[in-house]
Protein backbone atom coordinates (compact mmCIF):
# COMPACT_ATOMS: atom_id res chain seq x y z
CA UNK A 1 0.00 0.00 0.00
CA UNK A 2 1.35 3.44 -0.96
CA UNK A 3 1.92 6.29 1.47
CA UNK A 4 -0.58 8.36 -0.49
CA UNK A 5 -3.35 5.75 -0.09
CA UNK A 6 -2.79 5.47 3.65
CA UNK A 7 -2.69 9.26 4.08
CA UNK A 8 -5.88 9.74 2.09
CA UNK A 9 -7.97 7.02 3.73
CA UNK A 10 -6.96 8.02 7.25
CA UNK A 11 -7.70 11.74 6.78
CA UNK A 12 -10.89 11.13 4.78
CA UNK A 13 -12.21 8.89 7.57
CA UNK A 14 -11.45 11.59 10.14
CA UNK A 15 -13.09 14.35 8.09
CA UNK A 16 -16.14 12.22 7.30
CA UNK A 17 -16.55 11.47 11.00
CA UNK A 18 -16.16 15.16 11.81
CA UNK A 19 -19.21 15.87 9.69
CA UNK A 20 -21.11 12.90 11.18
CA UNK A 21 -20.58 14.32 14.68
CA UNK A 22 -22.41 17.50 13.68
CA UNK A 23 -19.53 19.85 12.86
CA UNK A 24 -20.61 22.21 10.08
CA UNK A 25 -17.91 24.87 9.96
CA UNK A 26 -14.15 24.58 9.51
CA UNK A 27 -11.77 27.54 9.47
CA UNK A 28 -8.50 26.93 7.62
CA UNK A 29 -5.29 28.92 7.84
CA UNK A 30 -3.38 28.10 4.62
CA UNK A 31 -0.04 26.31 4.89
CA UNK A 32 1.99 23.49 3.42
CA UNK A 33 2.10 20.79 6.11
CA UNK A 34 -1.69 20.93 6.57
CA UNK A 35 -2.26 20.38 2.83
CA UNK A 36 -3.78 16.87 3.02
CA UNK A 37 -6.34 17.81 5.69
CA UNK A 38 -7.20 21.11 3.99
CA UNK A 39 -7.79 19.51 0.58
CA UNK A 40 -9.98 16.77 2.02
CA UNK A 41 -12.00 19.24 4.12
CA UNK A 42 -12.57 21.46 1.09
CA UNK A 43 -13.85 18.42 -0.83
CA UNK A 44 -16.45 17.40 1.78
CA UNK A 45 -19.94 18.44 0.60
CA UNK A 46 -21.38 19.08 4.07
CA UNK A 47 -18.61 21.23 5.54
CA UNK A 48 -18.53 25.00 5.21
CA UNK A 49 -14.89 26.01 4.78
CA UNK A 50 -13.65 29.50 5.64
CA UNK A 51 -10.10 30.45 4.58
CA UNK A 52 -8.30 33.20 6.53
CA UNK A 53 -4.57 33.71 6.10
CA UNK A 54 -3.86 35.36 9.47
CA UNK A 55 -3.90 32.60 12.07
CA UNK A 56 -4.83 34.82 15.00
CA UNK A 57 -7.76 36.34 13.10
CA UNK A 58 -8.78 32.90 11.83
CA UNK A 59 -8.88 31.42 15.31
CA UNK A 60 -11.02 34.23 16.71
CA UNK A 61 -13.30 34.01 13.67
CA UNK A 62 -13.83 30.33 14.50
CA UNK A 63 -14.43 31.31 18.11
CA UNK A 64 -17.14 33.73 17.01
CA UNK A 65 -18.96 31.09 14.97
CA UNK A 66 -18.79 28.66 17.89
CA UNK A 67 -20.02 31.32 20.36
CA UNK A 68 -23.00 32.13 18.17
CA UNK A 69 -23.98 28.54 17.35
CA UNK A 70 -22.83 26.86 20.61
CA UNK A 71 -21.56 24.07 18.36
CA UNK A 72 -17.95 22.95 17.85
CA UNK A 73 -16.01 24.57 15.02
CA UNK A 74 -12.87 22.95 13.57
CA UNK A 75 -9.75 25.05 13.14
CA UNK A 76 -6.82 23.92 10.99
CA UNK A 77 -3.29 25.27 10.51
CA UNK A 78 0.17 24.19 9.40
CA UNK A 79 3.12 23.45 11.68
CA UNK A 80 5.33 25.88 13.54
CA UNK A 81 4.38 29.34 14.81
CA UNK A 82 1.08 29.17 12.92
CA UNK A 83 -0.18 26.96 15.74
CA UNK A 84 1.22 29.38 18.34
CA UNK A 85 -0.83 32.20 16.83
CA UNK A 86 -3.99 30.27 17.76
CA UNK A 87 -3.06 30.49 21.45
CA UNK A 88 -5.00 33.65 22.46
CA UNK A 89 -8.23 32.31 20.98
CA UNK A 90 -7.66 28.91 22.61
CA UNK A 91 -7.28 30.65 25.97
CA UNK A 92 -10.46 32.66 25.42
CA UNK A 93 -12.34 29.53 24.36
CA UNK A 94 -11.15 27.74 27.48
CA UNK A 95 -12.07 30.41 30.00
CA UNK A 96 -15.35 31.41 28.33
CA UNK A 97 -16.32 27.79 27.62
CA UNK A 98 -16.57 27.81 23.83
CA UNK A 99 -16.22 24.52 21.86
CA UNK A 100 -13.30 24.48 19.41
CA UNK A 101 -11.56 21.54 17.74
CA UNK A 102 -8.01 22.74 17.05
CA UNK A 103 -6.22 20.65 14.41
CA UNK A 104 -2.53 21.38 13.96
CA UNK A 105 -0.36 19.76 11.31
CA UNK A 106 3.14 18.83 12.44
CA UNK A 107 6.43 17.52 11.15
CA UNK A 108 6.77 13.74 11.49
CA UNK A 109 8.71 12.50 14.50
CA UNK A 110 12.02 12.08 12.67
CA UNK A 111 12.08 15.79 11.76
CA UNK A 112 11.54 17.08 15.29
CA UNK A 113 14.28 18.61 17.40
CA UNK A 114 16.85 18.21 14.60
CA UNK A 115 16.83 21.72 13.16
CA UNK A 116 14.22 21.09 10.46
CA UNK A 117 12.46 24.24 9.23
CA UNK A 118 9.03 25.21 10.53
CA UNK A 119 9.29 22.70 13.36
CA UNK A 120 8.57 23.59 16.96
CA UNK A 121 7.50 21.49 19.93
CA UNK A 122 3.73 21.24 19.48
CA UNK A 123 3.13 18.54 22.09
CA UNK A 124 0.77 19.98 24.71
CA UNK A 125 1.35 23.35 23.04
CA UNK A 126 -1.69 24.88 24.75
CA UNK A 127 -1.02 23.31 28.13
CA UNK A 128 -3.98 23.25 30.50
CA UNK A 129 -5.97 25.59 28.29
CA UNK A 130 -7.47 22.65 26.36
CA UNK A 131 -9.77 19.98 27.74
CA UNK A 132 -7.99 17.19 25.86
CA UNK A 133 -4.82 16.80 23.78
CA UNK A 134 -3.96 13.95 21.41
CA UNK A 135 -0.75 13.39 19.49
CA UNK A 136 -2.33 11.56 16.56
CA UNK A 137 -0.76 8.38 15.20
CA UNK A 138 0.83 8.71 11.74
CA UNK A 139 -1.67 7.95 8.95
CA UNK A 140 -2.17 4.34 7.89
CA UNK A 141 -4.85 2.49 5.93
CA UNK A 142 -5.53 -0.42 8.23
CA UNK A 143 -8.87 -1.37 9.72
CA UNK A 144 -7.79 -0.47 13.23
CA UNK A 145 -6.22 2.85 12.24
CA UNK A 146 -9.33 3.94 10.35
CA UNK A 147 -11.38 3.07 13.42
CA UNK A 148 -8.85 4.96 15.54
CA UNK A 149 -9.16 8.13 13.44
CA UNK A 150 -12.96 8.02 13.59
CA UNK A 151 -13.07 7.23 17.30
CA UNK A 152 -10.70 10.05 18.26
CA UNK A 153 -12.73 12.44 16.12
CA UNK A 154 -15.99 11.45 17.83
CA UNK A 155 -14.40 11.73 21.24
CA UNK A 156 -12.89 15.14 20.43
CA UNK A 157 -16.25 16.57 19.34
CA UNK A 158 -17.99 15.14 22.40
CA UNK A 159 -15.29 16.47 24.73
CA UNK A 160 -15.48 19.97 23.23
CA UNK A 161 -19.29 19.90 23.46
CA UNK A 162 -19.73 18.47 26.95
CA UNK A 163 -20.09 20.80 29.92
CA UNK A 164 -18.14 22.88 30.44
CA UNK A 165 -17.65 23.35 26.72
CA UNK A 166 -14.15 24.22 25.59
CA UNK A 167 -11.30 23.60 23.14
CA UNK A 168 -9.55 20.32 22.34
CA UNK A 169 -6.27 19.94 20.45
CA UNK A 170 -5.31 17.19 18.00
CA UNK A 171 -1.79 17.27 16.55
CA UNK A 172 -1.30 15.47 13.19
CA UNK A 173 2.21 14.43 12.06
CA UNK A 174 2.24 14.27 8.25
CA UNK A 175 5.06 12.93 6.06
CA UNK A 176 5.67 14.03 2.50
CA UNK A 177 4.38 13.72 -0.13
CA UNK A 178 1.41 15.67 1.22
CA UNK A 179 -1.02 15.45 -1.69
CA UNK A 180 -3.92 13.04 -1.01
CA UNK A 181 -5.48 10.86 -3.69
CA UNK A 182 -8.80 12.57 -4.40
CA UNK A 183 -11.52 10.46 -6.02
CA UNK A 184 -15.30 10.16 -6.03
CA UNK A 185 -15.31 7.51 -3.29
CA UNK A 186 -13.25 9.64 -0.92
CA UNK A 187 -15.77 9.66 1.95
CA UNK A 188 -17.14 6.13 1.66
CA UNK A 189 -17.07 4.60 5.14
CA UNK A 190 -16.54 0.83 5.39
CA UNK A 191 -18.80 0.40 8.45
CA UNK A 192 -21.21 2.34 10.65
CA UNK A 193 -21.84 4.90 7.94
CA UNK A 194 -24.00 7.04 10.24
CA UNK A 195 -21.07 7.71 12.55
CA UNK A 196 -18.66 5.39 14.32
CA UNK A 197 -19.49 6.08 17.95
CA UNK A 198 -22.51 8.00 19.22
CA UNK A 199 -21.53 9.80 22.42
CA UNK A 200 -24.35 11.28 24.48
CA UNK A 201 -23.89 13.77 27.30
CA UNK A 202 -26.44 15.00 29.82
CA UNK A 203 -27.02 17.93 32.16
CA UNK A 204 -25.79 17.96 35.73
CA UNK A 205 -28.48 17.82 38.38
CA UNK A 206 -29.01 17.05 42.07
CA UNK A 207 -31.20 14.58 43.93
CA UNK A 208 -34.79 15.47 44.79
CA UNK A 209 -33.90 15.33 48.48
CA UNK A 210 -31.12 17.85 47.93
CA UNK A 211 -33.46 20.20 46.07
CA UNK A 212 -35.96 19.98 48.93
CA UNK A 213 -33.27 20.80 51.48
CA UNK A 214 -32.02 23.77 49.48
CA UNK A 215 -35.57 24.99 48.92
CA UNK A 216 -36.29 24.86 52.64
CA UNK A 217 -33.10 26.78 53.37
CA UNK A 218 -33.85 29.50 50.84
CA UNK A 219 -37.42 29.89 52.07
CA UNK A 220 -36.09 30.90 55.49
CA UNK A 221 -34.38 34.04 54.13
CA UNK A 222 -36.16 37.33 53.46
CA UNK A 223 -33.22 39.50 52.41
CA UNK A 224 -31.89 37.66 49.38
CA UNK A 225 -30.58 38.57 45.94
CA UNK A 226 -30.04 36.59 42.74
CA UNK A 227 -26.93 37.60 40.76
CA UNK A 228 -26.83 36.60 37.10
CA UNK A 229 -23.56 36.99 35.18
CA UNK A 230 -22.80 35.91 31.63
CA UNK A 231 -24.81 32.83 30.79
CA UNK A 232 -26.03 31.31 27.54
CA UNK A 233 -28.92 29.02 28.39
CA UNK A 234 -32.19 29.67 26.57
CA UNK A 235 -34.21 27.87 29.24
CA UNK A 236 -32.68 29.82 32.10
CA UNK A 237 -34.39 33.20 31.68
CA UNK A 238 -37.98 32.18 32.40
CA UNK A 239 -36.93 29.78 35.15
CA UNK A 240 -34.85 32.30 37.09
CA UNK A 241 -37.56 34.95 36.79
CA UNK A 242 -40.10 32.46 38.14
CA UNK A 243 -37.78 31.58 41.05
CA UNK A 244 -37.23 35.25 41.88
CA UNK A 245 -40.98 35.77 41.88
CA UNK A 246 -41.47 32.90 44.32
CA UNK A 247 -38.66 33.94 46.68
CA UNK A 248 -39.34 37.68 46.31
CA UNK A 249 -35.64 38.25 45.57
CA UNK A 250 -34.40 40.92 43.11
CA UNK A 251 -32.36 39.77 40.10
CA UNK A 252 -29.09 41.64 39.64
CA UNK A 253 -28.76 41.28 35.87
CA UNK A 254 -25.39 41.65 34.14
CA UNK A 255 -25.91 42.75 30.49
CA UNK A 256 -24.43 39.42 29.30
CA UNK A 257 -27.02 37.45 31.28
CA UNK A 258 -29.50 38.14 28.43
CA UNK A 259 -32.00 39.34 31.07
CA UNK A 260 -31.91 43.04 30.24
CA UNK A 261 -33.55 42.63 26.83
CA UNK A 262 -36.64 40.72 25.77
CA UNK A 263 -40.35 40.36 26.38
CA UNK A 264 -40.01 38.38 29.62
CA UNK A 265 -41.28 39.67 32.95
CA UNK A 266 -38.98 42.45 34.14
CA UNK A 267 -40.50 43.56 37.45
CA UNK A 268 -37.75 41.98 39.61
CA UNK A 269 -34.75 42.95 37.46
CA UNK A 270 -32.16 45.43 38.72
CA UNK A 271 -29.99 47.06 36.03
CA UNK A 272 -28.36 50.19 37.55
CA UNK A 273 -26.62 48.49 40.47
CA UNK A 274 -23.16 49.49 39.23
CA UNK A 275 -24.05 53.13 39.92
CA UNK A 276 -25.78 52.89 43.30
CA UNK A 277 -23.57 50.18 44.81
CA UNK A 278 -20.77 52.77 44.81
CA UNK A 279 -22.69 54.50 47.61
CA UNK A 280 -21.88 53.36 51.17
CA UNK A 281 -25.36 54.22 52.49
CA UNK A 282 -26.95 52.07 49.80
CA UNK A 283 -24.64 49.14 50.52
CA UNK A 284 -25.47 49.34 54.22
CA UNK A 285 -29.22 49.43 53.53
CA UNK A 286 -29.04 46.52 51.08
CA UNK A 287 -26.99 44.02 53.09
CA UNK A 288 -28.30 40.56 52.09
CA UNK A 289 -28.70 37.43 54.16
CA UNK A 290 -28.31 35.17 51.15
CA UNK A 291 -26.87 35.53 47.63
CA UNK A 292 -27.60 33.08 44.80
CA UNK A 293 -25.22 33.44 41.88
CA UNK A 294 -25.48 32.03 38.34
CA UNK A 295 -23.06 32.31 35.41
CA UNK A 296 -19.67 33.97 35.13
CA UNK A 297 -18.58 36.78 37.43
CA UNK A 298 -20.39 40.02 36.54
CA UNK A 299 -18.65 42.91 34.80
CA UNK A 300 -19.32 45.42 37.57
CA UNK A 301 -16.46 45.95 40.03
CA UNK A 302 -18.88 47.67 42.43
CA UNK A 303 -21.04 44.55 42.49
CA UNK A 304 -18.03 42.28 43.01
CA UNK A 305 -16.94 44.40 45.96
CA UNK A 306 -20.47 44.27 47.38
CA UNK A 307 -20.42 40.46 47.19
CA UNK A 308 -17.03 40.33 48.92
CA UNK A 309 -18.16 42.74 51.64
CA UNK A 310 -21.10 40.48 52.50
CA UNK A 311 -19.28 37.26 53.28
CA UNK A 312 -21.45 36.93 56.37
CA UNK A 313 -24.32 36.09 54.01
CA UNK A 314 -25.02 32.56 52.80
CA UNK A 315 -23.69 32.49 49.26
CA UNK A 316 -24.79 29.86 46.74
CA UNK A 317 -22.91 29.41 43.44
CA UNK A 318 -24.59 27.23 40.81
CA UNK A 319 -22.48 26.06 37.86
CA UNK A 320 -23.59 23.71 35.08
CA UNK A 321 -19.95 23.24 34.06
CA UNK A 322 -18.66 21.99 37.42
CA UNK A 323 -15.98 24.65 37.42
CA UNK A 324 -14.93 27.19 40.05
CA UNK A 325 -16.20 30.61 39.02
CA UNK A 326 -15.69 32.11 42.44
CA UNK A 327 -12.86 34.67 42.68
CA UNK A 328 -14.44 36.46 45.65
CA UNK A 329 -13.73 33.51 47.99
CA UNK A 330 -17.16 34.12 49.51
CA UNK A 331 -19.16 31.04 48.50
CA UNK A 332 -20.63 28.91 51.27
CA UNK A 333 -22.45 26.45 48.99
CA UNK A 334 -21.29 25.29 45.54
CA UNK A 335 -23.72 23.25 43.44
CA UNK A 336 -22.81 21.61 40.15
CA UNK A 337 -26.15 21.66 38.41
CA UNK A 338 -27.71 22.97 35.22
CA UNK A 339 -28.85 26.50 36.06
CA UNK A 340 -32.31 26.19 34.48
CA UNK A 341 -32.92 22.82 36.15
CA UNK A 342 -31.83 24.25 39.51
CA UNK A 343 -34.27 27.15 39.27
CA UNK A 344 -37.13 24.94 38.13
CA UNK A 345 -36.60 22.33 40.85
CA UNK A 346 -36.11 24.84 43.67
CA UNK A 347 -39.15 26.80 42.54
CA UNK A 348 -41.25 23.65 42.86
CA UNK A 349 -40.28 23.07 46.50
CA UNK A 350 -39.86 26.52 48.09
CA UNK A 351 -42.36 27.55 50.71
CA UNK A 352 -44.60 30.53 50.13
CA UNK A 353 -42.71 33.75 50.83
CA UNK A 354 -44.54 36.88 51.95
CA UNK A 355 -43.72 40.22 50.39
CA UNK A 356 -40.96 41.99 52.26
CA UNK A 357 -39.60 45.49 52.11
CA UNK A 358 -36.16 44.29 51.07
CA UNK A 359 -36.87 43.85 47.37
CA UNK A 360 -38.75 47.15 47.33
CA UNK A 361 -35.58 48.85 48.58
CA UNK A 362 -33.64 47.49 45.61
CA UNK A 363 -36.39 48.51 43.20
CA UNK A 364 -36.66 52.02 44.64
CA UNK A 365 -32.92 52.63 44.54
CA UNK A 366 -32.76 51.19 41.03
CA UNK A 367 -35.46 53.56 39.83
CA UNK A 368 -33.78 56.57 41.46
CA UNK A 369 -30.43 55.69 39.89
CA UNK A 370 -32.08 55.18 36.51
CA UNK A 371 -33.63 58.64 36.63
CA UNK A 372 -30.20 60.16 37.18
CA UNK A 373 -28.40 58.02 34.59
CA UNK A 374 -30.91 58.70 31.85
CA UNK A 375 -29.96 62.37 32.10
CA UNK A 376 -27.15 61.38 29.76
CA UNK A 377 -29.70 61.44 26.95
CA UNK A 378 -29.61 65.25 27.15
CA UNK A 379 -25.87 65.36 26.40
CA UNK A 380 -25.20 67.42 23.28
CA UNK A 381 -21.60 66.36 22.69
CA UNK A 382 -20.72 62.92 21.35
CA UNK A 383 -20.56 60.68 24.40
CA UNK A 384 -19.60 57.06 24.98
CA UNK A 385 -22.25 56.56 27.64
CA UNK A 386 -25.02 58.15 25.58
CA UNK A 387 -24.15 55.89 22.65
CA UNK A 388 -25.02 52.79 24.69
CA UNK A 389 -28.10 54.44 26.16
CA UNK A 390 -29.39 55.08 22.61
CA UNK A 391 -28.59 51.60 21.29
CA UNK A 392 -31.31 49.92 23.35
CA UNK A 393 -33.88 51.76 21.21
CA UNK A 394 -31.99 52.02 17.93
CA UNK A 395 -30.93 48.43 17.37
CA UNK A 396 -33.24 46.46 15.08
CA UNK A 397 -35.30 43.62 16.47
CA UNK A 398 -33.34 40.36 16.62
CA UNK A 399 -29.94 42.09 16.50
CA UNK A 400 -26.77 40.75 18.08
CA UNK A 401 -24.71 43.36 19.88
CA UNK A 402 -21.04 42.42 20.32
CA UNK A 403 -19.10 44.66 22.69
CA UNK A 404 -15.34 45.13 23.04
CA UNK A 405 -13.52 45.08 26.36
CA UNK A 406 -12.09 47.91 28.48
CA UNK A 407 -14.47 50.93 28.49
CA UNK A 408 -17.17 49.77 26.02
CA UNK A 409 -18.18 46.72 28.08
CA UNK A 410 -18.36 48.88 31.22
CA UNK A 411 -20.45 51.55 29.50
CA UNK A 412 -22.71 48.75 28.30
CA UNK A 413 -23.15 47.70 31.93
CA UNK A 414 -23.92 51.25 33.05
CA UNK A 415 -26.10 52.59 30.25
CA UNK A 416 -27.63 49.70 28.29
CA UNK A 417 -30.71 49.44 30.46
CA UNK A 418 -33.79 47.22 30.66
CA UNK A 419 -35.77 47.04 27.42
CA UNK A 420 -38.34 44.86 25.67
CA UNK A 421 -36.33 44.38 22.49
CA UNK A 422 -35.10 40.98 21.29
CA UNK A 423 -31.37 41.80 21.46
CA UNK A 424 -28.61 39.31 22.21
CA UNK A 425 -25.52 40.77 23.87
CA UNK A 426 -22.13 39.09 23.46
CA UNK A 427 -18.50 39.74 24.39
CA UNK A 428 -15.19 37.96 24.92
CA UNK A 429 -15.22 38.04 28.72
CA UNK A 430 -13.19 34.89 29.35
CA UNK A 431 -9.71 36.39 29.45
CA UNK A 432 -11.07 39.94 28.89
CA UNK A 433 -8.47 40.68 26.22
CA UNK A 434 -8.69 43.19 23.38
CA UNK A 435 -7.15 40.80 20.84
CA UNK A 436 -9.33 39.23 18.18
CA UNK A 437 -12.52 41.21 18.91
CA UNK A 438 -13.11 42.21 15.27
CA UNK A 439 -12.61 38.62 14.07
CA UNK A 440 -14.84 37.17 16.80
CA UNK A 441 -17.64 39.58 15.93
CA UNK A 442 -17.30 38.74 12.24
CA UNK A 443 -17.54 35.04 13.11
CA UNK A 444 -20.76 35.82 14.95
CA UNK A 445 -22.03 37.97 12.06
CA UNK A 446 -21.32 35.11 9.66
CA UNK A 447 -24.10 33.07 11.29
CA UNK A 448 -26.22 35.70 13.08
CA UNK A 449 -27.70 38.78 11.44
CA UNK A 450 -27.99 41.70 11.93
CA UNK A 451 -24.79 42.16 13.94
CA UNK A 452 -23.40 45.30 15.54
CA UNK A 453 -19.92 45.64 17.05
CA UNK A 454 -18.99 48.43 19.47
CA UNK A 455 -15.32 48.77 20.35
CA UNK A 456 -12.57 51.28 21.09
CA UNK A 457 -9.78 52.46 18.80
CA UNK A 458 -7.03 50.39 20.46
CA UNK A 459 -9.13 47.23 20.19
CA UNK A 460 -9.96 48.01 16.56
CA UNK A 461 -6.28 48.57 15.74
CA UNK A 462 -5.33 45.32 17.45
CA UNK A 463 -7.31 43.22 14.95
CA UNK A 464 -7.43 45.18 11.70
CA UNK A 465 -6.48 41.99 9.83
CA UNK A 466 -9.80 40.56 10.94
CA UNK A 467 -11.64 42.89 8.54
CA UNK A 468 -10.54 40.66 5.65
CA UNK A 469 -13.25 38.15 6.53
CA UNK A 470 -15.95 40.68 5.70
CA UNK A 471 -14.40 41.35 2.30
CA UNK A 472 -13.79 37.68 1.44
CA UNK A 473 -17.17 36.38 2.50
CA UNK A 474 -19.30 39.50 2.06
CA UNK A 475 -20.28 39.50 5.72
CA UNK A 476 -22.57 42.32 6.78
CA UNK A 477 -21.41 44.04 9.96
CA UNK A 478 -21.97 47.45 11.51
CA UNK A 479 -18.99 48.64 13.56
CA UNK A 480 -19.35 51.54 15.97
CA UNK A 481 -15.78 52.69 16.54
CA UNK A 482 -15.40 54.80 19.69
CA UNK A 483 -12.21 56.73 19.03
CA UNK A 484 -10.89 58.53 22.10
CA UNK A 485 -7.34 58.22 20.73
CA UNK A 486 -5.97 55.82 23.29
CA UNK A 487 -6.74 53.71 26.32
CA UNK A 488 -9.72 55.46 27.87
CA UNK A 489 -10.14 53.01 30.72
CA UNK A 490 -6.80 53.99 32.26
CA UNK A 491 -8.21 57.44 33.03
CA UNK A 492 -10.44 55.70 35.58
CA UNK A 493 -7.58 53.76 37.21
CA UNK A 494 -4.96 54.80 39.81
CA UNK A 495 -2.37 55.12 37.03
CA UNK A 496 -4.04 58.40 36.05
CA UNK A 497 -2.67 59.93 39.26
CA UNK A 498 0.87 59.57 37.86
CA UNK A 499 0.75 62.19 35.08
CA UNK A 500 4.47 62.30 34.24
CA UNK A 501 4.47 59.10 32.17
CA UNK A 502 0.72 58.50 31.87
CA UNK A 503 0.26 59.31 28.18
CA UNK A 504 3.35 57.39 27.08
CA UNK A 505 2.63 54.24 29.10
CA UNK A 506 -1.17 54.13 29.38
CA UNK A 507 -2.88 56.78 27.28
CA UNK A 508 -1.00 55.50 24.18
CA UNK A 509 -2.59 57.77 21.55
CA UNK A 510 -2.46 56.25 18.06
CA UNK A 511 -3.34 59.31 15.93
CA UNK A 512 -4.49 57.05 13.10
CA UNK A 513 -6.92 57.73 10.27
CA UNK A 514 -8.75 54.41 10.06
CA UNK A 515 -10.68 55.38 6.92
CA UNK A 516 -7.77 54.21 4.73
CA UNK A 517 -7.86 50.75 6.30
CA UNK A 518 -11.61 50.39 5.87
CA UNK A 519 -11.34 51.48 2.23
CA UNK A 520 -8.73 48.78 1.64
CA UNK A 521 -11.32 46.20 2.68
CA UNK A 522 -14.05 47.78 0.49
CA UNK A 523 -15.91 49.12 3.51
CA UNK A 524 -18.04 52.20 4.04
CA UNK A 525 -16.60 54.69 6.55
CA UNK A 526 -18.35 57.59 8.23
CA UNK A 527 -16.99 60.02 10.81
CA UNK A 528 -19.98 61.00 12.94
CA UNK A 529 -20.38 64.76 13.31
CA UNK A 530 -23.22 64.94 15.83
CA UNK A 531 -26.14 62.89 17.17
CA UNK A 532 -28.43 63.78 14.26
CA UNK A 533 -25.76 62.62 11.83
CA UNK A 534 -25.33 59.45 13.88
CA UNK A 535 -29.06 58.64 13.73
CA UNK A 536 -29.19 59.26 9.98
CA UNK A 537 -26.06 57.19 9.26
CA UNK A 538 -27.19 54.38 11.54
CA UNK A 539 -30.53 54.18 9.71
CA UNK A 540 -28.85 54.40 6.29
CA UNK A 541 -26.43 51.57 7.12
CA UNK A 542 -29.23 49.21 8.12
CA UNK A 543 -30.08 48.74 4.46
CA UNK A 544 -26.48 48.64 3.22
CA UNK A 545 -24.48 45.43 2.96
CA UNK A 546 -20.89 44.57 3.75
CA UNK A 547 -18.53 46.35 6.12
CA UNK A 548 -19.76 49.63 7.61
CA UNK A 549 -17.76 51.60 10.16
CA UNK A 550 -19.14 54.60 12.05
CA UNK A 551 -16.41 56.45 13.95
CA UNK A 552 -17.60 58.32 17.04
CA UNK A 553 -14.83 60.61 18.27
CA UNK A 554 -14.82 61.39 21.98
CA UNK A 555 -12.42 62.95 24.49
CA UNK A 556 -11.01 60.87 27.33
CA UNK A 557 -11.05 63.76 29.83
CA UNK A 558 -14.66 64.66 29.05
CA UNK A 559 -15.68 61.02 29.30
CA UNK A 560 -14.11 60.73 32.75
CA UNK A 561 -15.81 63.90 33.96
CA UNK A 562 -19.18 62.83 32.60
CA UNK A 563 -19.03 59.45 34.35
CA UNK A 564 -17.93 60.91 37.66
CA UNK A 565 -20.63 63.58 37.59
CA UNK A 566 -23.29 60.97 36.93
CA UNK A 567 -22.04 58.74 39.76
CA UNK A 568 -22.02 61.73 42.11
CA UNK A 569 -25.54 62.62 41.05
CA UNK A 570 -26.74 59.07 41.72
CA UNK A 571 -24.96 58.95 45.06
CA UNK A 572 -26.39 62.30 46.15
CA UNK A 573 -29.95 61.22 45.37
CA UNK A 574 -29.50 57.82 47.00
CA UNK A 575 -28.09 59.33 50.20
CA UNK A 576 -30.95 61.82 50.25
CA UNK A 577 -33.49 59.03 49.96
CA UNK A 578 -31.90 56.94 52.70
CA UNK A 579 -31.20 59.72 55.18
CA UNK A 580 -34.68 61.11 54.57
CA UNK A 581 -36.06 57.65 55.32
CA UNK A 582 -37.99 57.60 52.04
CA UNK A 583 -37.58 53.86 51.83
Amino acid sequence: MSHQEGLTSYIAAFVAELSKTGVKDVVISPGSRSTPMALVMAEHPDLRTHILVDERSASFFALGIAKATRKPVALLCTSGTAAANYYPAVIEASVSRVPLIVLTADRPHELRDVGAPQAIDQIHLYGKNVKWFVEMAPPEKTEDMIRYARTVCGRATATASSYPQGPVHLNFPFREPLIPKMDENLFELPERVGGYVDIQTGHLSLSDEMFKRIGKDLSSYKNGIIVCGQIDNSDFIEQVISLADSLKFPIIADPLSQLRSGEHKRSHIIDTYDAFLRNEDAKEALKPDVIIRFGAMPISKALTIFIKENRHARQFVIDSGAGWREPTMSASDMYYCDEAIFCEKINSVVDYVNESGYMNKWLSLNETAKQQLTAISETKELSEGKLFHMLAEMLPEGATLFVGNSMPIRDLDSFFLLNDRNIKVMANRGANGIDGIVSTALGVANVSQPCYLVLGDLTFYHDLNGLLASKLYNIDINILLINNNGGGIFSFLPQANEPKHFEMLFGTPLDLDFSHIVAMYNGKYDVIKDWEHFADTFAENRSAGGLKVMEVRTARDSNLTEHRNLWKSVSREITGMLTGDKL
